[in-house]
């Protein structure tokens, strides 16, 4: 039987949300231990260098995954064309960070980091033997295998870098977890796929897709550093204690925010992608995925802003309670992360690479101006400042992909606002029902339960279309 869109749709979000909630919660459960076994110093340490490993893993896939999702119909010749070109990306680019280390070490002032470097950047090279594979997955919407091998991977790292950290290792057992991420989930990729690569190396495919994978490529260097530019600065300009508790605040927003984003993500660029010939269709699409964003991400944030500080406190304990503040203030412009991958999606589908690189050269150029004219007001004042522009930059989003949607800025508010309306309100309310509870742990369970049951019993007498739709999946899946 022929599944039709609508169908492939739904079944591909809920894997991607079976995934993502998986993933956030092994990362949850991990991040409490880990965070109970090291320092903010240590945490610092590794945290520095995630902009270098993420701009190098982009440039290493050279956004050749997208393209190969974009192609409708991609041949065995066009996947070992990207194969190999990883490869070869992968090796060269490990060899020129391998003897700039030492620079990375002494930018931060921190000497281990030259040992750390050159072995934590290891993970792309071994996770350039899995991209064709990973982008094979998605290309065919194998949400389910995609969930598992992600549950495999964090179960097997976590567990490995948790009794690393238990013995004393520092900082190197998150190195050794990131190692044993990446090597575990190439090997479940390769189990589900079944396509491995062979030697006819013919880069005619490449060459192809370079025009629209080029811009891909630049694009999500720039998002990267968009993304993780306050850590690199504040390692050069604070003490590394500092960058790890901004490093680990950013990262249970994190944690929040890509529960919805990859969820949407993994589904918004095949489907995008198939009905971008028909306009109408691709415009009640795409505000569909708009409302279920709104309707996850808002509660979800907010409701982290909510109980951020019960959480950090119950869980990590009172060495982390400077991360506190910036957790709830990047938790609110957090919220409207997932909205930029349907519009990095959107650009995407349409084959415009273009637009997706212009808005974010504009908005990482703007980012750099706003931190230097704002470094000086100090860690808390410029995380604040960063999260307001990341919010507002949504509208531009909008204006440059409009002309592709065909949708209006009023249409977007009409479907989101309601949400995000009702979202604060719930934790407003809450919080004031429940400030004169003292005891924290039951101060945070009641906040939570509270927040929860206001919310969908608002969702369910106003008869939101998205949450009844999501109710009679799950039934029909039991």
């Amino acid at each position: 039987m022929v599944e039709t869109l609508k169908e492939k749709t739904a079944k591909g979000l809920f894997w991607g949300a079976m995934n993502s909630g998986t993933t956030q919660v092994l990362n949850i459960i991990f991040g409490i231990f880990m965070g109970r076994l090291l320092s903010p110093a240590e945490t610092g340490i590794v945290g520095v260098l995630t902009i270098f490993t993420l701009i190098a893993g982009n440039i290493q896939s050279s956004g050749f995954t997208q393209g190969l999702i974009n192609l409708k119909k991609p041949t065995d010749n066009d996947y070992n064309s990207v194969f190999w070109f990883n490869i070869i990306a992968s090796i060269s680019i490990y060899t020129l960070l391998f003897f700039c280390a030492p620079l990375i070490a002494d930018f931060f002032h921190q000497p281990c980091l030259v040992k750390v470097s050159r072995f934590v950047f290891l993970a792309f090279v071994i996770s350039s033997l899995g991209i064709v594979q990973n982008a094979y997955m998605a290309k065919n919407m194998m949400n389910k295998e995609i969930a598992i091998c992600g549950f495999v991977a964090l179960s097997f790292s976590g567990i490995i870098g948790l009794i690393m950290a238990f013995y004393g290792m520092s900082y190197w057992s998150l190195a050794w977890q990131q190692i044993i991420y990446i090597s575990v989930l190439n090997i479940c990729r390769y189990y589900y796929t079944g396509w491995y690569p062979n030697m006819h190396i013919d880069f005619t495919p490449v060459k192809k897709m370079f025009n629209f994978s080029v811009k891909i490529l630049f694009t999500n260097i720039i998002n990267t550093i968009s993304n993780n530019m306050l850590t690199f600065i504040f390692g050069r300009l604070y003490t590394i204690h500092d960058v790890g508790n901004y490093n680990q605040a950013y990262n249970w927003d994190t944690k929040g925010n890509s529960f919805v984003a990859n969820t949407i993500g993994q589904i918004a660029q095949p489907v995008l992608a198939s009905i971008r010939d028909d306009k109408d269709r691709a415009k009640q699409v795409f505000r569909k995925m708009m409302r279920f964003t709104a309707f996850l991400s808002f509660p979800l944030m907010f409701g982290l802003v909510l109980v951020g500080k019960e959480f950090i406190l119950i869980t990590i304990k009172d060495k982390w309670i400077d991360c506190i503040p910036l957790l709830q203030i990047l938790c609110i412009s957090g919220a409207f992360v997932p909205f930029y991958t349907l519009y990095q999606n959107l650009a995407i589908s349409n084959g415009r690479s273009d637009i997706y690189l212009r808005c974010n050269i504009i908005q990482v150029a703007m980012l750099i101006a706003l931190v230097i004219g704002c470094h000086s007001q100090g860690m808390t004042f410029l995380v604040t400042v960063y999260s307001a522009f990341t919010i507002l930059w949504l509208i531009v989003w909008h204006i440059v992909t409009q002309k592709i949607s065909g949708i209006k800025l009023t249409e977007i508010i009409k479907d989101t606002l309601p949400f995000l309306v009702i979202a604060a309100a719930v934790m407003g309310v809450t919080y004031f029902i429940t400030m004169s509870i003292e005891n924290l742990y039951l101060l945070f369970a009641t906040r939570i339960i509270i927040a929860g049951i206001l919310y969908l019993t608002i969702m369910r007498m106003a008869h939101v279309e998205i949450l009844n739709e999501c109710i009679n999946f799950i039934r029909k899946k039991k």
